[in-house]
C-alpha cells in the first residue's frame, strides 16, 4: 500500500552516472559513507544538494550498521533532473511512518527511526522496498532550476575590493594517471615551477609535491588524488629548490576507454580566489527553501566533513572574509593552557610563512591586547605591533573575535582590510555571532585531530622504539634517528654527538628529504658553531643555520654580480637552494642519556615554515628514545672493543717457523663476538732446536673459561723455558689450576716437545692429559693413535704423568684436535674418533694446511646447525725430501 509522500521507485529517468560502495557494520562506517556520498556528488557538480544527501545517507546508514547491525550498501545515481541515493541492508524491517493512522509516529528525539522521517521532510521523492532478506530505502533530490547558462554568481564588488593577482594569472594544468605519474604539463606549469614538460612527464607527482607530513592526521597526496574532488594547499618544489605554495583543485575523471585520471588545477596560494569553490547560489523563487536572507555562515556550516579540521578552518576564514568584504582573514587555535594562539588557517596572507606560528593570548594591557575579547583596530599604523600576525602585510584595519566553548578560549577569528576605518562594532557583532556558532564544530574537529595525532604518534613511537632497539651499531643508530625524522617530522635534520664532557659537539649525520641538498647542508653546518649542549628538556629555536645561509647567499650574489649567466647559475644555484632549505624554523633537542648530554638532534624546515607544537612534542619523545639507543650503542661498542682487546691478548702472538716441519692451526670460538673460548692452542720455541706445542680444552665457554685458558698458556711457556720436562710442566700447571679455588676449571691438555732431526724426521715427546688422542697419518694411509690417555688436570692434586716418544717420518702427519671436532653432532649422530679417522685417512699426500682445512670442512658439513662448542685443529707434517 502506498501512503501520501511515499512513491514506488521508478527508473523512468535516464541514468548518466553511477557510484556504489558497501560499508561494514561498524560505527566508523557512518562517517565513511557520508564522505563517499559527499565526494561523489561534488565530483558530479551537484554541490547544491550535497548537504541534504549527506544528512539522509547518514541517518539511513546509521539505522543499518548501528541499529540493524548489518552491512549497508549505498548506491548513488545521477539522472537528468537530480540524484537518487539508495541504501540497502539485510534487516527486513517493515516499519514506515504512517500518516493519519492510529499508531503514533516515532518521536524525533529517539535515537533511531528518524531516517524515514527525514526522507519525508527533505527528499523530493522517496520509497521503501522489501524482500524476505533485504530492505531498500531510496530518496531523490531534484536540482534547483536555474536560468540557462547560469550556475552561480557572486555580488558585484568595487574594483578596489577585488582579489589582487599578478599581471597575468597562470593556472597550471597537470593531469595525473592512475599510478600517480604526471601525464600532461601545460605552459603555465612550466612558468610557475621551472620544469619543461619532458623533465616531469612520467614522474610521480609526489617527487615534486611538498606535502605536509603529520603522523596520524590529514589526507595524504595519494589519497587526495583518488578522491572524486579535492581542494586545498600544498607546495611544489621548483627547479631552484624553493617550494612554491599553491592552491589546488583536483577533479577525478575518466576517458572514453574508462581509464581514470586526476586533473589538477594549480595557482599560487595567494591567488586561491581564482579556483575557490563559490558559495552555493540561492535557489530560484518558488523552488526549494528561501535562502535569500541566509547568512553566509549558515550556508557554510556543515559543508566540510566533521573530521576535516583543516578544511573546516580554511572554509571558515574564507567565509568570514567574504561576509565582511575583507582582504584577508585568519583563524588561530589556542593551546591547552590558553597562553598562546597557533595560526592554523589564513586567506589573503602569506600562509606558508604564518602557518603554525605562535602569538601570545595576552599581547598587552587592556581589552585590545587580549584575544579573549572582541577588538576593532581602525588603523594599525597608529598602533604598530598591535596585531603581530599582520606586521608587514599592508593591512590597515582589523576586527578580531574570540572562539569560546563553555567559557573557555579555544581560538580567535579575525578579518582585515588594506584600508583604514573599514570596521566598527557592528561588524564585530556579526563576526562574533558567526564565531559563536562555529566554535563548537571547530573544537570538536580539533579534538578529533588531536586524538588521531595521539594514536598516530603512539604508533610512530612504537615503531621507532622497535627499530632503535634492533641495533647496537652506532652508525646505524644515527642513520635510523635521521630517517625516522625526515620527512615525517621535519624537512631536514642533523645529529651532533659528544664523546665526553670535555669534547665539543661533532656533526655526525646530516639528512635532507631531497638528497641533492645533503652536501650543501652539511657544508653549511660544518662552517658554523654547533648549538650549545644545554640539558634543558624541550625544543629551542636555533637561528644560526638560517642566518649563515642568508649571509652566504648574499655574499655569493654580490660575488657573482656582473658575471655571465652560466657563471651565475653554477655559482649561486647551490647556495640559494641551501638557503631556501634551512631558511625556515630550526629547533634543537638535547639527547640526554643517563643524566648526561650525549648530543643534539637538530630539526629544520624550509623557508617560511614553522613547527607545530604537537610535532615538537613528538620529536621530544623520539629524542629521549634515540638518546638511550645511541648511548647503548656507544657502551656496547666500548665494551666490545675492550673484550676483543683482552681476548686477543690470550691468543698466541704468532706461530714460529719450525725448520723442516709444516704447521697449520685453525681456531673457532663459539658464541657471537668471542675470539677466545675454552679451547686453546700454542706453539713456541723453548731453546735452540726445541719447540713446545699444546692444544687444550677448558671446561665451559665464555670469559671464565678464557681466564683459565690464559693461565694455562702462559704457565706452559714459563715452565717449559725453565727446563722442566712435559710431566713436570703439567703437574705444576695442575697445582696452579687447583689454587684458583671456586674459579678453577678442569682442563684436558695435550702437551709435547718437538725436535726437528737432521735426517728430515721429527722427534716428539707428548703427554695426553685427558685430551682426545693425537692421530698419526702415515704415508701408506694408515692412521693410529700417537699417545695413550692419562688423567685430566684440575681434578686431583697428586698426578703421576709420563711422556711418550713419537717419531714423524717424512710424509707423516700428526693431527691434534679438541672435542669440539670429535663431538660434532647431528641429532643422535656424532662424528667421533672413528669419523675423524676416516677423514684423516683421505688426506694422504696433503700439506698440513690442506689437512686442517679438510677436517674443518668435514666438521661443518656433518651438521646443518652452526657449531655450539669451541674448536681447535693443530696439524703438523714432516715434508718429503724433494727428488733430485
Amino acid at each position: 500500500m502506498a501512503e501520501p509522500g511515499v512513491e514506488t521507485r521508478t527508473r523512468s529517468s535516464e541514468i548518466t552516472a553511477r557510484a556504489a560502495a558497501c560499508f561494514e557494520p561498524v560505527g566508523r562506517s557512518v562517517a565513511t559513507a557520508r564522505a563517499f556520498v559527499r565526494d561523489t556528488l561534488q565530483g558530479w557538480g551537484h554541490s547544491d544538494v550535497v548537504d541534504d544527501a549527506v544528512v539522509l545517507t547518514s541517518e539511513l546508514v546509521t539505522n543499518a550498521v548501528i541499529h540493524a547491525g548489518t552491512a549497508a550498501e549505498v548506491l548513488c545515481l545521477r539522472t537528468g533532473d537530480g540524484v537518487r541515493v539508495e541504501v540497502a541492508d539485510r534487516y527486513p524491517e517493515r516499519e514506515i511512518p504512517i500518516q493519519g493512522g492510529s499508531r503514533a509516529v516515532a518521536h524525533p528525539d529517539r535515537e533511531n527511526g528518524r531516517g524515514l522521517l527525514l526522507c519525508a521532510a527533505l527528499a523530493t521523492r522517496w520509497g521503501v522496498e522489501y524482500t524476505p532478506t533485504r530492505k531498500h530505502v531510496w530518496f531523490q533530490l531534484d536540482l534547483p532550476q536555474r536560468a540557462v547558462g547560469t550556475r552561480s554568481a557572486g555580488p558585484v564588488l568595487p574594483v578596489d575590493l577585488l582579489p589582487v593577482a599578478d599581471e597575468r594569472v597562470r593556472v597550471a594544468v597537470v593531469q595525473i594517471d592512475r599510478s600517480g605519474a604526471i601525464g600532461s604539463w601545460n605552459d603555465d606549469a612550466e612558468h610557475l615551477f621551472g620544469y619543461a614538460a619532458d623533465q616531469v612527464l612520467g614522474k610521480p607527482l609526489g617527487d615534486l609535491a611538498a606535502w605536509p607530513h603529520t603522523p596520524g592526521t590529514g589526507t595524504g597526496l595519494a589519497e587526495a588524488l583518488r578522491l572524486s574532488r579535492w581542494e586545498g594547499s600544498y607546495g611544489i618544489r621548483g627547479t631552484d629548490g624553493r617550494v612554491v605554495p599553491v592552491y589546488a583543485s583536483h577533479l577525478r575523471v575518466r576517458d572514453t576507454q574508462g581509464e581514470a585520471s586526476t586533473v589538477c588545477l594549480l595557482v599560487r596560494d595567494y591567488e586561491r580566489a581564482v579556483l575557490q569553490t563559490p558559495m552555493r547560489a540561492p535557489a530560484a523563487d518558488g523552488a526549494g527553501h528561501d535562502n535569500r536572507n541566509a547568512d553566509p555562515f549558515e550556508v557554510f556550516i556543515g559543508s566540510p566533513a566533521p573530521d576535516d579540521l583543516d578544511g573546516l578552518l580554511q572554509r571558515t576564514v574564507e567565509r568570514a572574509r567574504d561576509m565582511l568584504d575583507g582582504d584577508a582573514a585568519f583563524l588561530l587555535l589556542a593551546t591547552d593552557d590558553e597562553t598562546e594562539l597557533e595560526v592554523r588557517a589564513t586567506t589573503g596572507l602569506p600562509s606558508a610563512r604564518q602557518r603554525f606560528a605562535r602569538v601570545p593570548v595576552e599581547a598587552g594591557t587592556g581589552r585590545y591586547g587580549s584575544a579573549r575579547m572582541p577588538a576593532v583596530h581602525e588603523d594599525l599604523t597608529a598602533v604598530p605591533g598591535a596585531v603581530p600576525l599582520l606586521s608587514g602585510t599592508g593591512m590597515r584595519s582589523v576586527v578580531t573575535v574570540p572562539l569560546k566553548v563553555e567559557g573557555r578560549l579555544t581560538g580567535s577569528l579575525g578579518v582585515a582590510a588594506e584600508s583604514s576605518g573599514r570596521y566598527s562594532n557592528e561588524e564585530a557583532l556579526r563576526l562574533q555571532f558567526a564565531a559563536d556558532r562555529i566554535a563548537l564544530a571547530v573544537e570538536s574537529a580539533r579534538l578529533g585531530e588531536l586524538e588521531r595525532l595521539r594514536r598516530g604518534s603512539l604508533s610512530f613511537l612504537v615503531e621507532a622504539s622497535d627499530l632503535l632497539a634492533g641495533t647496537l651499531d652506532r652508525d646505524q643508530t644515527l642513520a635510523l634517528m635521521a630517517q625516522m625524522t625526515v620527512p615525517t617530522l621535519a624537512t631536514w635534520c642533523a645529529v651532533y654527538t659528544i664523546s665526553d664532557q670535555s669534547s665539543e659537539p661533532y656533526l655526525s649525520y646530516v639528512l635532507h628529504e631531497d638528497e641533492e641538498r645533503i652536501d650543501g647542508l652539511k657544508a653549511l653546518l660544518s662552517k658554523i658553531d654547533p648549538p650549545d649542549p644545554v640539558p634543558t628538556p624541550g625544543a629551542r629555536v636555533w637561528t644560526a643555520p638560517a642566518d649563515a645561509a642568508h649571509q652566504a647567499a648574499l655574499r655569493t650574489s654580490m660575488r657573482e654580480l656582473g658575471l655571465g649567466a652560466a657563471h651565475v647559475s653554477s655559482g649561486i644555484g647551490t647556495t640559494l637552494a641551501t638557503a631556501s632549505a634551512v631558511g625556515g624554523e630550526t629547533v634543537v633537542l638535547p639527547l640526554v642519556a643517563r643524566n648526561r648530554v650525549i648530543g643534539m638532534l637538530t630539526l629544520g624546515k624550509p623557508s617560511d615554515d614553522h613547527f607545530r607544537q604537537e610535532i615538537l612534542e613528538l620529536a621530544e619523545d623520539l629524542s629521549r628514545r634515540a638518546a638511550l639507543a645511541l648511548d647503548n650503542a656507544r657502551l656496547y661498542s666500548e665494551r666490545t672493543a675492550i673484550s676483543q682487546s683482552l681476548q686477543r691478548s690470550l691468543l698466541p702472538p704468532g706461530l714460529p717457523q719450525v725448520p723442516g716441519v709444516e704447521v697449520e692451526v685453525i681456531y673457532r670460538a663459539a658464541g657471537e663476538g668471542n675470539e677466545v673460548g675454552g679451547d686453546f692452542y700454542d706453539l713456541f720455541p723453548i731453546r735452540d732446536g726445541a719447540y713446545g706445542f699444546a692444544i687444550g680444552d677448558v671446561c665451559g665457554t665464555g670469559p671464565e673459561a678464557a681466564a683459565v685458558t690464559g693461565l694455562a698458556r702462559h704457565a706452559l711457556r714459563l715452565l717449559a723455558r725453565e727446563g722442566f720436562g712435559g710431566p713436570a710442566v703439567l703437574e705444576r700447571l695442575n697445582a696452579a689450576i687447583l689454587d684458583e679455588g671456586s674459579r678453577s676449571r678442569f682442563l684436558t691438555l695435550l702437551y709435547g716437545e718437538l725436535w726437528p732431526q737432521e735426517d728430515g724426521s721429527a722427534l716428539l715427546k707428548v703427554v695426553c692429559a685427558g685430551h682426545p688422542l693425537p692421530l698419526r697419518l702415515r704415508q701408506d694411509g694408515s692412521v693410529e693413535a700417537a699417545a695413550e690417555p692419562q688423567p685430566l688436570l684440575g681434578v686431583m692434586e697428586d698426578l703421576e704423568l709420563y711422556e711418550q716418544t713419537v717419531t714423524l717420518d717424512p710424509g707423516d702427519v700428526l693431527l691434534c684436535v679438541t672435542d669440539g671436532v670429535t663431538e660434532r653432532r647431528e641429532g643422535t649422530r656424532m662424528l667421533g674418533d672413528d669419523g675423524l679417522t676416516d677423514v684423516l685417512t683421505m688426506c694422504t699426500g696433503l700439506t698440513a694446511g690442506a689437512v686442517a682445512a679438510r677436517v674443518l670442512r668435514a666438521v661443518e658439513r656433518f651438521a646443518a646447525e652452526p657449531a655450539s662448542d669451541d674448536m681447535a685443529i693443530l696439524a703438523m707434517r714432516v715434508p718429503e725430501p724433494h727428488a733430485s
